[in-house]
């Protein structure tokens, strides 16, 4: 079994900033990839950010706002998100990419969710 637990989302006013947390547990050999999606009311779940460990990508829109981060001894990926707008209104999920034991398929497994507001 492996978990993602997610935390660190809450309401906050345009401008402002929140990080979020993403912690795996569980039968783990080795992570790969670990992202950030959002998805909006009405609208499709889309990559916000995501790091192979050599490289990260983020959506045009988060760019020089968004900073994706991982701590590899600890599971856990981050996501610093600063001058917050309204439109980054949304729940965020984390996804990681596991290998739970050695010559095993990767997995990728998701997190439950954490909802993310920006409204003055």
């Amino acid at each position: 079994q492996v978990q993602l637990v997610e935390s660190g989302g809450g309401l906050v006013q345009p401008g402002g900033s929140l990080r979020l947390s993403c912690v795996a547990s569980g039968s783990i050999f080795r992570i790969y990839d670990m992202g950030w999606y959002r998805q909006a009311p009405g609208k499709q779940r889309e990559l916000v950010a995501q790091t192979t460990g050599d490289s990260t990508d983020y959506l045009d829109s988060v760019k020089g706002r968004f900073t994706i981060s991982r701590d590899n001894a600890k599971n856990t990926v981050f996501l610093q998100m600063n001058s917050l707008q309204p439109e980054d209104t949304a729940i965020y999920y984390c996804k990681v990419k596991i290998q739970r034991i050695v010559g095993s398929i990767l997995t990728n497994y998701w997190g439950q969710g954490t909802q993310v507001t920006v409204s003055s």
